[in-house]
């Protein structure tokens, strides 16, 4: 389809297919927005009993540490606010991360411009929720003992420097630790709309009104094995690109570290001398801290529990991830649009057993992924949050792919392979070159696009 290019009021290009985009010959729309590394996505659905379009906001985040992140989250909102008149059919909130939710609390006076008529969160922020309940108290656990392993880290001098940034660098996708955090942020999405729902992959799927579209649930699995499927097996490697479950040796060394009744201790109470009253007894000075014995320092083992800080900061990050709500939106003639946050291997894999029946045929996750022809690549392009078998090869007719990445900022975090080159490659050759990302202008393409510094759109 030919297009052409034009400048808008502020300047930034515009490509436009020769169809207008006024015209309601579309089926949906998808917009990305361009804050930087993060989520935010728009999505438009005529409807044949309303003139205004059904409007769904999946997200609205960008990564700690952006320069000006509020005033650029702000103009985001602004944006959306402009785009649905004010009025927002459907919010998600797919998981608890500062990159997918802190526009809530960083552009809330902008929020709250907004009506939101319902909003759906997953099933891992029912707090009624047994299984819930306890992935709750683990994370909030190991987020206590990472933070304080952190605090340690860097206290410990310049050793241990680069670990202390690479795990102050994964902590950070649960907010900043002091000012607000991903539950602040979440706890406003809550308050946005009184009609909440918790989603489960076994809900019926729903049919807003006039759309002619219905929509599938597809994770997070309700199962805690699956959950913790974090990353690809070594023997069956399913993404492009073996976790191990130490969060409880890490935490037992954190919450030890400053107990006096400590159970692993080699020997009785009686027989210790504080580190307080050691300092100053001639021995210890001399044997332990001067300088002429700054050689046998790697003897210590006081710190010893945080060897391991990063590679558990990190299962917990890919944990939370792994709960991620999916939304696979399916049109009336059939096409898929796939939202997949940052769902991972378990959640991908928990897919393939899925299945409803809708109008007394049978519909499975397995068809849902053959008829994708949009995906919103998870986890910015991350080397295990897209299935190759069972993911992006049973998409069939995928047309469009977008990556919320900002390669710049991920290298600046030390995510050097964010996205990864293989599976970019992967979606070039199944959407036949047009996939876009935040930090790259369009490609050639005939598709029907829309350019814009803030966003890219496309119709279908």
């Amino acid at each position: 389809m030919a297009r052409k290019s034009q400048k808008n009021a502020k300047g930034a290009r515009r490509r436009t297919s020769a169809n207008p985009q006024g015209s309601s010959s579309y089926r949906a729309k998808v917009r990305m927005y361009r804050q930087g590394l993060g989520d935010c996505f728009l999505i438009s659905l005529p409807r044949s009993d309303s003139d205004r379009p059904y409007k769904v906001l999946i997200d609205c985040g960008v990564i700690l540490g952006t320069a000006d992140a509020s005033t650029k989250m702000t103009e985001v909102v602004e944006n959306i606010i402009a785009a649905t008149q004010g009025e927002i059919d459907l919010l998600l909130a797919t998981h608890e991360h500062w990159d997918h939710v802190s526009g809530f609390v960083q552009a809330k006076d902008a929020f709250d411009k907004l009506k939101v008529h319902e909003v759906w969160l997953g099933w891992t922020e029912n707090r009624n929720d047994p299984l819930t309940q306890k992935l709750k108290a683990q994370r909030d656990a190991a987020l206590a003992s990472l933070r304080l392993g952190l605090s340690r880290l860097q206290l410990a001098g310049d050793e241990p420097a680069a670990e202390a940034v690479e795990l102050g660098g994964l902590l950070e996708f649960f907010g900043a630790a002091k000012g607000a955090s991903t539950e602040d942020a979440l706890a406003s999405v809550r308050e946005m709309s009184s009609n909440l729902r918790f989603c489960l992959p076994s809900d019926a799927p729903v049919e807003p009104s006039g759309t002619g579209a219905r929509f599938y649930v597809l994770g997070p699995p309700h199962d805690e094995k699956l959950l913790r499927k974090i990353n690809p097996s070594a023997r069956d490697k399913e993404t492009y690109g073996l976790a191990v479950d130490g969060f409880q040796l890490f935490m037992a060394g954190a919450g030890t570290a400053l107990d006096s009744n400590d159970r692993g201790r080699p020997f009785d109470g009686q027989y210790e001398i504080p580190f307080s009253y050691a300092k100053e007894m001639a021995f210890f000075q001399q044997q332990y801290w001067t300088p002429a014995d700054a050689t046998d320092n790697w003897r210590l083992i006081d710190s010893d529990w945080l060897g391991g800080s990063t590679e558990l900061a990190l299962q917990l990050d890919s944990l939370t991830n792994n709960t991620s709500l999916v939304l696979a939106i399916e049109l009336a003639d059939g096409d898929v649009l796939l939202f997949a946050a940052d769902a991972q291997v378990g959640n991908w894999l928990s897919w393939q057993g899925l299945e409803w029946e809708v109008g007394g045929k049978k519909v499975t996750g397995p068809d849902l992924l053959k008829r994708t022809i949009f995906y919103k690549v998870g986890h910015h392009g991350s080397h295990n949050a897209t299935l190759r078998d069972k993911g992006l090869e049973q998409m069939e007719k995928l047309r469009v792919a977008m990556i919320p990445v900002d390669q710049a900022m991920a290298k600046k975090k030390h995510w050097d392979h964010m996205p990864l080159d293989e599976l970019v490659a992967a979606l070039n050759e199944k959407a036949k070159g047009l996939v876009l990302r935040v930090d790259r202008p369009t490609p050639t393409t005939q598709e029907q696009v829309v350019e814009d510094r803030l966003f890219f759109e496309v119709a279908f």
